[in-house]
């Protein structure tokens, strides 16, 4: 079970789990909380030294999983202004699973 928190100052969806997932399991974590196939669709997965992150597509618009491990932060952010007119809808998706 996750917190998903609307930041419309940042236009993110802030995302609290009960259980941080380690760096190295990050990639399998966000898959299954991203696991809709009726409406999202994984891109790609990127890892850097201190950040991953999980591209995916949702209602024709993209966004992206970040994970920070340092700063133990979840967030989803938009790929564009029109991306950004999702995040409501995509707050209600997450909260109805969780």
């Amino acid at each position: 079970m996750s917190n998903i928190e609307l930041d419309l100052e940042h236009q993110v969806l802030i995302i609290t789990p009960k259980y941080l997932p380690e760096a190295d399991e990050f990639e399998l974590w966000g898959k299954i909380f991203l696991h809709y196939p009726e409406e999202v669709k994984i891109l790609e997965y990127a890892q850097g030294a201190d950040r991953h992150q999980l591209r995916f597509c949702y209602a024709e618009h993209n966004f992206n999983l970040n994970f920070e491990h340092y700063s133990e932060s979840i967030w989803v952010s938009p790929e564009g202004y029109d991306a950004e007119a999702q995040l409501g809808n995509l707050q209600q998706l997450f909260l109805s699973n969780s």
